[in-house]
């Protein structure tokens, strides 16, 4: 397969033009507000239903449901399959060496007083390794593939919304900054991007044993048995 970077471009231009202008929205509200302010403002939209469905936002971007969708994709495309679960571990690999260097508190220590923090019950509380957001990573990631193998792009909008609740459920559950979850996007979306570049035009990727899944190679022998 022959492509450079632009054809990826536009295969997710659904998912990238709306993406890069949110984050420029977003490079202007880190310019006009502090770390504090961003986060105090955050927290303080809470709602009862909030409670309930960011939990199950925020276990969509956890790296076992990125591992399950993977090996679903396997079950009816090796190609899908190897294309999200090698973005989602090169990502979380990035992801890893990043918040060791980084060494960045997460709010509950980054803040002395914990008094006028709201916490969602039940949400245990992590203390360190904040910057960047491994699961808005690995949401972004999943979205690019997502959207670059869909036949119709337009659901890239749908798979950027989902990777944007994802991330804002780790700002409202207090596991993460604003910064954490801008940046976890912004390293999942152009990492994937230019992994899949180079992965998807490798000959091994696009030869027509790649085209099928497990269930069709596990069909296939059972009639080459019957024969």
């Amino acid at each position: 397969m022959n492509g450079n970077i632009v054809d990826i471009l536009k295969k997710i231009r659904f998912l990238l033009f709306p993406y890069l202008v949110i984050l420029c929205f977003c490079f202007v509200v880190k310019a006009l507000y502090s770390k504090e302010v961003i986060y105090y403002t955050v927290n303080s939209w809470h709602f009862a239903f909030g409670d309930v469905i960011f939990p199950l936002f925020t276990d969509m971007g956890d790296g076992l449901f990125v591992v399950a969708l993977s090996l679903i994709a396997l079950a009816y495309n090796y190609r899908v399959g190897f294309l999200l679960a090698s973005g989602f571990a090169l990502t979380s690999i990035v992801a890893q060496i990043m918040k060791r260097f980084i060494q960045a508190p997460r709010p509950i220590h980054f803040f002395k007083d914990t008094s006028h923090m709201y916490l969602v019950k039940g949400i245990p509380m992590l203390n360190s390794l904040s910057f960047p957001s491994g699961h808005t990573i690995s949401a972004f990631s999943a979205a690019v593939v997502l959207t670059y193998i869909t036949p119709k792009k337009q659901w890239g909008l749908f798979y950027l919304l989902i990777a944007i609740l994802i991330g804002y459920s780790r700002m409202y559950l207090s596991e993460h900054f604003f910064e954490d979850v801008v940046g976890g996007s912004a390293i999942g979306l152009f990492v994937t991007v230019f992994w899949v570049n180079w992965i998807d035009q490798k000959a091994f990727i696009q030869s027509p044993a790649w085209d099928k899944g497990l269930i069709a190679t596990i069909r296939s022998k059972k009639r080459g048995d019957k024969v």
